[in-house]
């Protein structure tokens, strides 16, 4: 579903690819996060999903915590959308 925007001259649009886009880029900002291929953002529950390979040696809930933060400020930021990220780690590397 996409992110509509209406304001006084006219409505922006934002398709969920371009969203899933914004949170991915932002995810791998994260030194050594890897982004795998399930993922999602829910603009009516303004839910993030994301599927993660972290380095091995990382501490993971750290790691966790900045992903969630650098997807939640971008998407806030590029977007003007509040959102929640959820994280699953399913490998290290």
């Amino acid at each position: 579903m996409s992110l509509v925007r209406t304001g006084p001259n006219g409505t922006v649009t934002i398709p969920d690819g371009v969203l899933v886009a914004i949170a991915v880029r932002a995810a791998e900002s994260v030194d050594g996060v890897k982004v795998r291929r399930r993922r999602s953002v829910d603009v009516e529950s303004r839910v993030v999903r994301l599927e993660l390979t972290a380095p091995r040696t990382a501490p993971l809930v750290p790691l966790g915590e900045s992903v969630q933060g650098a997807v939640a400020t971008a998407l806030q930021t590029m977007c003007g959308l509040e959102t929640t990220v959820d994280l699953t780690f399913e490998d290290v590397e």
